[in-house]
């Protein structure tokens, strides 16, 4: 029996990593989070058994453990598990916190890293997350943690950010004309960027009606935003 954690990346199937999709094509029971697209589950075998395992809401799980109770029961029964979560495991995952559950079950486990969505919204969106004119270092936060960043250089990344925007921007200490992005459901088709600054983004994502998942990031990166002239479709690899 083996757990594994498994990164399903920002959503577009084309960026799993290669040991992903292997072990996602040879799955038994894949437990899997709601932000999970449908087109990288549909690269499990049908056969397989699909445990939707929920995300959390308002800061709470739907359970009381640290990871599903169903992973824990499948494993202990001596099968192999695929949890899939969405962007990195250990990237605001909780991939660490299952883990020590696992392992105080004394149930083998291996953790596959995915693409988090910092990296996959600015790279998706043209902007880069450090720059050698403006940014040398990059902090990624939730916005419920949104103080522990605000005294922090670089560039800033908020996860899970957009109920909470006005109120994250408002509270950092950055000038009201510094450069602010907001990603929505990065790497898909329909993904949707709104650029702006601290000042003025919060409005201009309510004039948009962006809605999550959605990525918010801060700092003069945004105005090093490049636009590819190949067009989103034809970027994908045959």
């Amino acid at each position: 029996m083996t757990v594994w954690l498994v990164g399903a990346g920002p959503g577009d199937p084309d960026l799993l990593t290669v040991k992903a999709l292997r072990i996602l094509k040879r799955a038994h029971i894949v437990a899997y989070d709601e932000l999970v697209s449908p087109e990288i589950l549909a690269l499990a075998p049908k056969s397989a058994e699909f445990i939707p395992v929920g995300r959390r809401a308002n800061g709470c799980r739907r359970h009381e453990s640290r990871i599903h109770p169903l992973v824990i029961q499948r494993a202990l029964e001596g099968k192999d598990v695929v949890r899939l979560k969405g962007g990195d495991p250990l990237v605001f995952g909780r991939g660490g916190e299952e883990a020590e559950e696992l392992a105080a079950a004394r149930i083998p486990f291996e953790i596959v890293p995915g693409i988090t969505a910092a990296l996959a919204a600015c790279a998706s969106a043209g902007v880069p997350l450090t720059h050698r004119d403006c940014a040398a270092s990059v902090t990624l936060a939730t916005a419920q943690r949104a103080v522990d960043a605000v005294d922090q250089p670089g560039t800033l990344v908020f996860y899970m950010g957009l109920g909470t925007l006005e109120a994250t921007l408002a509270g950092l200490d950055r000038a009201p004309s510094t450069p602010a992005m907001v990603v929505s459901r990065a790497t898909l088709p329909d993904e949707r960027v709104v650029t702006g600054t601290i000042a003025d983004l919060a409005a201009k994502v309510r004039e948009a009606n962006i809605e999550p998942p959605a990525l918010v990031v801060v700092g003069e990166v945004v105005a090093h935003r490049v636009i590819s002239a190949v067009r989103r479709e034809e970027r994908k690899i045959a």
